[in-house]
Parts: structure tokens; C-alpha cells; sequence
């Protein structure tokens, strides 16, 4: 007899996680390594900012469990949860605090990436909105934030380690299939329309970011005819 089970996580949340896990991931070596590989580094970051942007407003439009007003972790459901008090489906409280962390540092490390500068060919693509002096600046916040990231990241890790082995809870099975098991009410909304919505505004954020809308800088001014005396 099949066991009980709830639709938990919808699609597009499956795939903005794995995605997401896939280019952070990729960003992190490739800006470790720098080199030529810091070409690749910036269009991972442009997939990075399309991909936070479509979770900001999937977390408003998308279906019950991935909304961000049904996870939010007030004072009160953290400490219900550190009670040992709390019930719910998708993220406990103190993941939601990861979840939010993750995302405010992403959109940080992203921000600041777009107009950084490595001082020797790579420059972000609105580094021409700023001068070099604040480039200086959030190249150094990017850099810092950057092993924050890191070091969240491997707290993450061990967290869904360890709600697995001591907890016995499977974290990760849900974020593949969709599915938990156990009763409750499946994951509502978040239909095709709200699908396209979120997708267009995160393509609008990587057009933006991109910084094709900006014009051709000018040529550089033709040299100077030498006088034939």
C-alpha cells in the first residue's frame, strides 16, 4: 500500500535550486581560478542575478510553499520552533532564515559584481556608470562577500547532513521529486501565468544588468598627422 504524500515543492523551484546550485557553484571556481576564465565568471553572474530575481517574485506569485509570507520566520514561529512547538510543511524557521540569508548575500555578491573590476582586462558590465575609486570599493565588498557565501554555503550542507542522519528527515528527496511523505495539504497556485510573469521580469534584471542598453562608448580620437618638414 502506497504511503500518504503532499506535492511540496513546484518545478520552477526545483529547477531555480539546482540551477542556482549549479552556476553558484561554477562562480565560485571560476572566480577562485580567475584568469580566462573571468569572462565566464561575469555571465555566471548574470544568470545568478536572472535566477534571484525570478525567486523574489516566485516567492510571491509561485505556489503555497514556496511564498514568502507562508515561511517567513517571525519571533514567534522561531521560538515555537526552538520549543520544539512547531508544525509546518517547506521550510522550518531557521531555514527560512538560510533561505533569506542566501538570497540577500546572492543579491549583494551579484550587485557589487556589476561593477567591479579585477585591475588588469575584466571590468563588470555597468562599471562605466561609476568611477574607479567606488569600482575599488565594492570589488572589495564582492570579494569579502564572497566568503561569506562560501562559508554559508557549507553550513547549508551540513544542516540538510544533519537533519538527514540525526533528525531523520529527507530534505533533499522532496527538492528532487516535488513530493514528501506524510499528510497534509498540497502545495496550491503558482499556474502558468505566474510562471511567464516571474520569467519576464527576470529576463528584464539580466537585460538590465547586462548593461547592453548602455551606448557605444565613443572611438578613440584619430592620432595627430606629424608635419612632413
Amino acid at each position: 500500500m502506497d504511503s500518504p504524500r503532499i506535492r511540496l515543492w513546484d518545478l520552477p523551484t526545483r529547477l531555480f535550486h539546482w540551477t542556482l546550485v549549479a552556476c553558484v557553484g561554477a562562480a565560485v571556481v571560476t572566480g577562485q581560478l580567475g584568469g580566462g576564465l573571468i569572462d565566464l565568471h561575469g555571465k555566471l553572474g548574470l544568470a545568478i542575478v536572472g535566477l534571484v530575481v525570478f525567486r523574489l517574485v516566485w516567492g510571491m506569485v509561485g505556489s503555497t510553499y514556496a511564498r514568502f509570507a507562508q515561511f517567513f520566520p517571525t519571533p514567534a514561529k522561531v521560538k515555537a520552533y526552538l520549543r520544539g512547538e512547531w508544525q509546518g510543511e517547506g521550510h522550518n524557521p531557521l531555514g527560512a532564515m538560510a533561505v533569506f540569508g542566501l538570497l540577500i548575500l546572492l543579491a549583494v555578491q551579484v550587485a557589487t559584481g556589476l561593477f567591479s573590476n579585477d585591475d588588469i582586462a575584466f571590468v563588470g558590465p555597468l562599471y562605466e556608470l561609476i568611477d574607479k575609486e567606488l569600482s575599488n570599493r565594492l570589488t572589495g565588498i564582492h570579494h569579502l562577500a564572497a566568503n561569506i557565501l562560501i562559508a554559508l554555503i557549507v553550513l547549508h550542507v551540513a544542516a540538510i547532513v544533519f537533519y538527514g542522519h540525526a533528525k531523520k528527515q529527507k530534505l533533499l528527496k522532496p527538492m528532487i521529486t516535488g513530493w514528501k511523505e506524510g499528510h497534509g495539504e498540497s502545495a496550491k497556485g503558482g499556474g502558468l501565468i505566474a510562471l511567464l510573469v516571474a520569467l519576464l521580469i527576470a529576463s528584464g534584471a539580466v537585460y538590465g544588468a547586462s548593461g547592453a542598453w548602455l551606448p557605444e562608448p565613443l572611438p578613440p580620437p584619430p592620432p595627430a598627422e606629424t608635419p612632413n618638414w
